[in-house]
C-alpha cells in the first residue's frame, strides 16, 4: 500500500516544464501542478482529435469543416478552463494563459479574416452546385488553404507543448 501512495505522491509532484509556443507567444518554463497538467491533457485531446489540425489536402474535405472545428475550440477551451478553475491561471506562464494566448493570437485573427469571406462566398452558391464544388471554385480558396496550413503548423506546436505539460509528450 505504501508503494501506491509513494507512486501517487511522485505523480503529483511539481515538475519544471519548458515549452516553445507558436503565434509569437514565445518560450517559457515553470512548475506545472496537477491541475494544470490535467487541463493541458484535456486541451490536448480536444486539439489533436479535430479536423483542423490534420493536413487538409487540396482534393480532400471542406475548408468550412476545418473553420467550424477551429471556431469550436473557443467554447471547448472556455469549458476546460472554467472546469479546471483558477488554479490553471491566466498569467503568461500558465496553461490558462497559454490557451488564451493561442486563441487570441492564433485562432482569432485567422477566423476574423477568413470566416466572413468564406461565409459571403457560400451565400452565393447556385442551386445544383455542391458545397465542395462551390468552395473549390472560389478564387480565394487556395490562399485560405495555404494560410490554414500555416495555422495548422502553429496548432501542432501548441499540441506538442500541451503534450509536454501534461506529461504525455508526442
Amino acid at each position: 500500500m505504501r508503494v501506491g501512495i509513494a507512486r501517487r505522491r511522485h505523480r503529483v509532484s511539481l515538475e519544471t516544464v519548458s515549452v516553445s509556443l507558436p503565434f509569437g507567444i514565445g518560450s517559457m518554463a515553470w512548475k506545472v501542478d496537477p491541475t494544470e497538467r490535467k487541463a493541458a491533457w484535456s486541451l490536448y485531446v480536444e486539439l489533436v482529435t479535430r479536423i483542423a489540425v490534420q493536413p487538409l489536402e487540396v482534393d480532400q474535405g471542406l475548408v468550412r469543416e476545418a473553420m467550424n472545428s477551429l471556431y469550436s475550440l473557443f467554447g471547448t477551451t472556455r469549458e476546460v478552463l472554467k472546469a479546471a478553475g483558477p488554479d490553471v491561471g491566466a498569467s503568461r506562464d500558465s496553461v490558462g494563459g497559454i490557451a488564451i494566448a493561442v486563441l487570441n493570437n492564433g485562432l482569432r485573427p485567422f477566423l476574423a479574416k477568413w470566416h466572413p469571406l468564406l461565409q459571403a462566398w457560400e451565400a452565393r452558391r447556385p442551386l445544383g452546385v455542391s458545397p465542395k464544388e462551390h468552395e473549390q471554385s472560389w478564387s480565394e480558396e487556395p490562399k485560405l488553404r495555404s494560410e490554414l496550413e500555416v495555422l495548422r503548423g502553429g496548432l501542432e506546436d501548441y499540441a506538442k507543448a500541451l503534450a509536454k505539460i501534461s506529461g504525455v509528450e508526442e
